[in-house]
């Protein structure tokens, strides 16, 4: 049988904000009879603004969907500004190490959420100052994601970085990554191989189909018919979504197709900007969507689209787009390459392109269109039972349970 410990959950991003999975994360450790705790900053992500109802301060509880929350002060930013980007980081990284001692009782474990690499400080005074092992979850490879993304270009700060992202690795206890891709990068930078694990973020579902959608709604929303490629999520320099732009100006010889933009981001008014300049007509600016309103979005889309720029470090990543569009059962259009495109294809669940290709886009967009509805249904099928299966909440976050429970017998 096995032992109930108390996990304190490490991150900078928690709900309202956009960070579902770490409440999942929570709620079924909670479930499985652990006692859980959040430590995390004011919401802010991913505008930069503060969340309705919030007011940085010292400190702040509350309780989230049945998980206890700590919340400590940070600097609310999310511009391009690479230095305002970095005082967001340090800031909650500071005010976590400094804070979290006094706010929090002695864990047996801590499970830590990157990004940011910033995170990783608290994590190890942390873990010093009460002797107990942290867990390390990666989800966006540090420091070729600055790289990438254009925030930092400067090659002695890059390698700084990577310095420290090593010294993270050396004193976490286990290390979870969410693709093969990650694996591999970071056994290449001398990480034990025991050390690593793959296991995957995982799909939430509906109970059945998601069904023909509210047909008010997508009057409302300018989608009623019309054929739908709807994008959700975060809009900003590692989406590359211009492509999206030039592709839609390559449809418009096929008026019922549009491109449906779900979200918001740093990269936002310059798209608007460009369809505005462009006069397309084919794509629509939804904004953001609180997370437990997207099924019924999702639900008026056609096909789902995933699109990241044509990077190295994207051809290893995995999304959780991806899974979340899977949970969804509806076809998916993967405009990435490597481990997330394979993902798609592996499952049958769509079809994938090359990324930052405006041509190759267009002609999946028209491969999709000229489906049968049964074609599409049949992909989206196939979506949700890898959802069922492969990527099931319970089977994954099992296998994090029992990697912590390792973790919190290491002897210090």
């Amino acid at each position: 049988m096995q032992a109930t410990l108390r996990i304190l959950i490490l991150t900078q991003w928690y709900p309202p904000e956009p960070a579902l999975l770490l409440q999942e994360l929570a709620q079924t450790l909670l479930a499985r009879g652990h006692d859980v705790t959040v430590l995390t900053g004011f919401p802010n992500y991913p505008s930069g603004m503060l969340y309705p109802g919030y007011h940085v301060r010292l400190r702040q509880r509350e309780v989230l969907a049945g998980v206890p929350v700590v919340r400590v002060p940070l600097y609310p930013e999310h511009s391009r500004s690479g230095a305002g980007r970095m005082l967001n980081y340090v800031s909650f990284a500071l005010s976590s190490a400094l804070l979290g001692p006094w706010l929090l009782k002695r864990p047996d474990v801590i499970f830590v959420y990157h990004p940011p690499l910033t995170i990783g400080l608290p994590a190890t005074l942390l873990s010093r100052l009460w002797r107990v092992p942290f867990v390390y979850q990666i989800q966006d490879m540090w420091p070729e994601t600055l790289h990438a993304t254009g925030m930092l270009r400067n090659e002695r700060l890059l390698n700084l970085v990577s310095s420290f992202a090593q010294f993270v690795y050396a004193r976490a206890s286990r290390i979870f990554v969410i693709s093969p891709g990650f694996r591999r990068n970071l056994l290449d930078k001398g990480v034990p191989a025991e050390k690593v694990y793959v296991i995957s973020n995982w799909a939430e579902f509906e109970d059945g189909s998601l069904g023909e959608g509210d047909c008010e709604l997508a009057t409302s929303l300018g989608l009623a018919g019309r054929f739908n490629v709807m994008f959700a999520g975060n809009m900003g320099e590692a989406q590359g979504l211009e492509t999206v732009i030039e592709a839609a100006a390559l449809l418009r010889d096929l008026p019922e197709v549009q491109f449906v933009l779900v979200g918001d981001g740093v990269a936002s008014p310059r798209l608007k900007q460009a369809v505005q300049e462009k006069n397309l007509p084919n794509v629509r600016f939804l904004g953001r969507y609180p997370q437990q309103t997207m099924p019924s979005l999702y639900a008026l889309a056609d096909v789902l689209l995933v699109h990241l720029k044509n990077e190295p470090l994207f051809e290893i990543t995995i999304p959780h787009k991806v899974l979340t569009y899977l949970g969804a059962g509806k076809p998916i259009l993967a405009a990435v390459a490597g481990d997330a495109a394979s993902l798609v294809i592996e499952a049958g669940a769509g079809i994938a392109c090359p990324p930052e290709n405006p041509q190759a886009l267009c002609d999946a967009v028209r491969c999709l269109y000229s489906m049968s509805i049964e074609e599409r249904q049949t992909l989206g099928e196939h979506g949700l039972q890898a959802a069922h299966t492969r990527f099931s909440r319970n089977e994954l976050v099992g296998r994090m349970e029992a990697a912590l429970q390792v973790a919190a017998l290491r002897q210090w």
